[in-house]
């Protein structure tokens, strides 16, 4: 199975001005594509979506934005853009997992971890989401990870620490771990702290899938504990939001005499059905 992840992060009309702003502030980024409802575009080369999906839903730092940046001088000059009218959530600094480090949610409300890493790990730089499993699905990183690697192709376990006794949180709990999903970099954490927040639609998983097989085995295996959504929205039984999405779809609605009645026909659907979209562009 071929698929490609990425996020797709919830803004309320300003995904457009988001966009330019985060493609300002790293290097090899820009905007792909642009129209009223979304936003394609690439930071340090990777794809993200940003959706004017209303106010609804917001970002959390359930699901932040790690970065790990190439040097110093370009963290501190993407720090203080990202900063400007948001909040910091833990103050640039020197860490025991890193040299210089910082979390941040900026003024759209998107979380980001921007990093160098420590200097004998020589991280390459890099950008991909994080979760943070809080509440109750705080313990249920391990559980998580185990799960999503099971589900997809070319996926592998790259770091699993753990808390151990003594420690700030509760022993065994993941206090950091990273994995890829069809090349797709996540990490995970577990944190029992009192959070006012958990997952959300504010910030998504989307996965481009070219067969309907395809989507029928992720829609399967996510919803199961979870439930559905419209329109290819799901949430799995750890509450992240994913949207699993049939790659043809981008083709259909690229041509404008057939993107109305694709759109007629996929707002009518929970699962994506390839075929009728199809069978609705004719």
């Amino acid at each position: 199975m071929k698929s490609s992840i990425y996020p797709c992060i919830w803004f309320d009309g300003n995904a457009q001005q988001a966009a330019e702003t985060y493609c300002s502030a790293f290097e090899d980024s820009s905007i792909q594509s642009s129209n009223p409802m979304v936003v394609i575009f690439e930071i340090m080369g990777k794809k993200f979506m940003g959706l004017n999906g209303g106010s609804h839903y917001k970002p959390n730092p359930s699901i932040s934005i790690f970065t790990i940046c190439a040097s110093k001088d370009q963290l501190d000059a993407a720090w203080n853009l990202l900063l400007k009218d948001g909040r910091e959530l833990m103050p640039l600094n020197s860490y025991p997992w890193s040299d210089h480090y910082g979390w941040l949610e900026d003024k759209y409300g998107v979380s980001w971890q921007l990093t160098l890493g420590l200097q004998s790990e020589k991280k390459q730089p890099d950008i991909f989401p994080s979760l943070l499993f809080t509440g109750e699905q705080n313990g249920k990183a391990e559980e998580a990870i185990n799960f999503y690697t099971s589900l997809f192709e070319n996926s592998k376990v790259e770091v699993i620490s753990k808390y151990q006794s003594g420690e700030q949180d509760i022993e065994d709990n993941i206090k950091y771990a990273q994995f890829t999903l069809d090349g797709q970099r996540i990490s995970v954490m577990d944190s029992s702290h009192n959070h006012a927040f958990n997952f959300n639609q504010g910030v998504s998983l989307v996965v481009n899938c070219d067969t309907q097989e395809e989507i029928d085995y992720l829609w399967l295996n996510l919803t199961k504990g979870g439930h559905e959504d419209r329109c290819g929205w799901c949430q799995d039984s750890f509450g992240v939001s994913w949207q699993i999405v049939p790659t043809i779809l981008g083709k259909l609605m690229a041509d404008p005499q057939k993107s109305p009645k694709v759109m007629e026909a996929f707002m009518k659907m929970t699962k994506f059905d390839i075929q009728a979209l199809k069978e609705a562009a004719l």
